[in-house]
């Protein structure tokens, strides 16, 4: 600000409107006796509703995420006897949109006139899902930390066993650790470039590399997939369940003995890729193991999020044989 512009208190409505407009502010006041709230056109825009000259609190509050309700309708109450500025973030529906709206304003009467208070609604959803995103990266990469040190040891005793010397043991080991990195260079977060693609086969050849033994004289991972091309966005999010699929298989399935064996196949239709991951070899299955893990979540959000598909588990006493369904669509993305 110049000494020439005009000082905050000299601004006038018009300024102050573009000012709010500009900040995408919306104004609310509420009677705080007949319990009618009056906004401007982007408190109604935001909340979804028709303009009015005024609409209830419960018009509102039927809008609200039913998680929420109850919480800010005890918040907004309490802002009668609570002294000070107050901030409320949650979650209001219509339609099939859910917005984040943050409610503020001043407690315990501050600021009331003629039994009216005053405050404002910001649309805060970008930086709600922005922080969720965040969240949801950091429970990865520390889950994702753990599956390696898990794989990483049971790779060591997978190897010491197949090994007839200590040296051999060592360079086994060594090939096993450096395609498992390569694995993890596709499961993590892939920058966008545009026109990259994987082939299919490729991938998955990549992904479980760490689990074969390619010296010996048969392969205990087989694949065999119709050829096609995985797109970046999609090759990451199939990372992501190819590689929860596999540590649980070295942990808990086939590729956790030495007699397991794991075939990976595809079948392709019009709009549909089936991928059909069938063990056999490893320990036998007594009981369906419960799927409630980070890991789960991840593979079923994966699944049904970016690859527009679902996954069927069938678990024999020879082993699991899961199924999953993907958009063939999705999967060039």
């Amino acid at each position: 600000m110049t000494r020439n512009d005009p000082a905050p208190a000299e601004w006038d409505t018009d300024h102050l409107r573009l000012a709010v407009e500009a900040a995408r502010i919306a104004l609310w006041s509420w009677n705080v006796d007949t319990n009618r709230f009056t906004m401007d056109e982007l408190g109604f825009d935001l909340w979804g509703l028709p303009w009015s000259e005024a609409v209830r609190f419960e018009e509102l509050s039927a809008r609200i995420h039913p998680t929420d309700r109850d919480r800010v309708q005890e918040a907004f109450t309490a802002t009668r006897s609570v002294e000070g500025p107050y901030e409320i973030d949650f979650r209001i529906c219509f339609g099939d949109e859910v917005r984040w709206v943050s409610a503020r304003g001043r407690g315990a009467d501050a600021g009331i006139v003629d039994r009216v208070m005053f405050g404002i609604f910001l649309d805060v959803t970008g930086r709600k899902q922005a922080e969720e995103g965040n969240e949801l990266l950091a429970g990865e990469m520390s889950h994702r930390v753990k599956n390696l040190l898990t794989m990483a040891s049971s790779l060591t005793t997978l190897t010491s066993r197949s090994s007839s010397s200590l040296a051999e043991m060592t360079e086994g080991l060594t090939k096993r650790l450096s395609a498992l990195g390569r694995a993890h260079d596709l499961v993590r977060p892939l920058p966008q470039r545009q026109g990259n693609a994987a082939s299919f086969g490729d991938l998955l050849d990549v992904l479980l590399a760490p689990y074969d033994n390619r010296d010996a004289s048969s392969a205990r991972v087989r694949i065999s997939v119709p050829p096609m091309s995985v797109g970046v966005r999609s090759a990451t999010a199939l990372a992501m369940v190819v590689h929860e699929l596999a540590t649980n298989s070295v942990k808990y399935g086939a590729l956790s003995a030495e007699t397991g064996l794991l075939d990976v196949s595809a079948m392709q239709d019009e709009d549909t890729v089936t991928l059909v991951w069938a063990e056999a070899g490893g320990p036998e299955i007594a009981e369906e193991p419960e799927m409630r893990g980070f890991g789960t979540r991840m593979m079923q959000r994966s699944q049904a999020g970016q690859l527009g598909g679902s996954i069927a588990y069938d678990w024999r006493t020879s082993g699991l044989v899961a199924k999953l369904a993907l958009q063939r669509a999705l999967l060039a993305e």
